[in-house]
């Protein structure tokens, strides 16, 4: 059996850790495992509105055609992340592109609250 597997107690017996120890190696883990989350790709979206049609109404439609969404102007546009909604804004735009100023960020408790 190589050392790894040894405990400080000996065979089978669990290895006495200080609380400062065992701080120490979950904050560091949790540094770890932090660092590893900032590179997972997350789709970002941002919904303008909706619509309802029957499929009549959708084959009509061509270049030029209107649909009407059920959002009123002004009204604040929801930010989701992977289908989640984590805030809410309105349209701005900068550098000729489409954009959005956050008015109100969803807490993490209610995105928890969400999810149930």
């Amino acid at each position: 059996m190589s050392d790894e597997n040894k405990t400080e107690g000996g065979e089978g017996q669990p290895e006495n850790l200080s609380q400062e120890e065992l701080k120490g190696s979950a904050g560091a883990a949790q540094a770890q495992s932090i660092e590893f989350l900032l590179d997972v790709p997350l789709s970002l979206s941002v919904e303008l509105g909706r619509a309802k049609m029957l499929v009549n109404d959708l084959l009509q439609l061509g270049q030029g055609s209107v649909i009407e969404l059920t959002k009123i102007v002004g009204e604040p546009l929801e930010v989701m992340v992977n289908n989640k909604l984590i805030a809410r804004g309105e349209v701005v735009t900068l550098n000729d592109k489409f954009a959005v100023r956050l008015t109100d960020i969803i807490s993490p408790t209610d995105r928890l609250d969400s999810l149930t």
